[in-house]
């Protein structure tokens, strides 16, 4: 590519993802597959058996068709973070305890780990599933990205930087994905390498999908974000309001005060 080539697609990158969000001409479309009634205050997801997971009066709930199950430890204070990732090892994280809480299937609690009791200079803010019996984990003291091995109570500390606020976090076994105070997005995988993904729009909730893809909420609209391909594509929804949104294999759930829509949805 030509130096002036890279000089237009630069210019170009940096207009789609700093223009405002007014709407867009194409339409991502969406079929109702289910609706349920909800009273939960903040819905989880899906993992991928279909079942549902939420919050409610800091109560943690797997709903499977009839049956519920729940999870509640009262003295820990408030469900700060909940990954989901691996249905057979769910994570719990109470950050005003420093802890986190490991539940298998059942919701039977199978490991407990207060990180002060570990070592008292790991403050976590930040925590998520990584693989090989491994923790993701942002040290709010170092301000560090860190693998926590909690079979060994091990710490390998990642040694990238992270200038800014971290504005939004998601992980994977092998991503740490996080989005900063302004708006770029960036991923580290877990030998350290850190990579910009871009910088994206304004928004109020959002779900990364991939390194390349994710959705992201403005107000009552719903869009989907490529990078590769520069676009962005409105979702097309009915909701007048939404709490927030969940995506899992071609399914978009909707979760409004009182009920959760699945939608059957082709995401590009």
């Amino acid at each position: 590519m030509s130096c002036m080539s890279k000089r237009i697609f630069f210019c170009l990158f940096i207009v789609l993802f700093t223009m405002p969000i007014v709407g867009y001409a194409q339409r991502i479309k969406t079929v109702l597959e289910q609706e349920t009634s909800s009273s939960a205050d903040f819905y989880c997801g899906l993992d991928n058996f279909r079942n549902s997971y939420f919050i409610k009066n800091n109560v943690f709930v797997k709903q499977s068709g009839n049956q519920t199950w729940e999870y509640k430890n009262l003295p820990l204070g408030k469900i700060t973070s909940v990954d989901i990732i691996n249905p057979l090892q769910i994570v719990l994280f109470y950050e005003q305890f420093n802890t986190a809480i490991m539940l298998d299937n059942q919701l039977n609690e199978i490991r407990k780990i207060d990180f002060t009791e570990i070592n008292n200079s790991l403050i976590i803010s930040k925590i998520g599933l990584a693989g090989q019996n491994q923790f993701w984990i942002y040290n709010a003291i170092t301000q560090k990205l860190i693998l926590f091995d909690y079979l060994k109570n091990t710490v390998k500390e990642l040694p990238i930087p992270i200038e800014h606020e971290i504005k939004f976090y998601q992980t994977d076994f092998n991503t740490f994905y996080w989005i900063d105070e302004y708006n770029n997005w960036f991923s580290c995988d877990i030998f350290g390498k850190k990579t910009l993904l871009g910088n994206i729009p304004a928004f109020e909730n959002i779900q990364i999908i991939d390194n390349e893809k994710l959705l992201f909420s403005v107000g009552v609209k719903l869009y989907y974000l490529n990078t590769k391909t520069q676009s962005v594509i409105e979702i097309e929804i009915v909701e007048n309001s939404f709490g927030n949104f969940y995506y899992k294999d071609q399914i978009l759930s909707i979760f409004t005060s009182q009920e959760i829509k699945n939608y059957k949805i082709k995401i590009p």
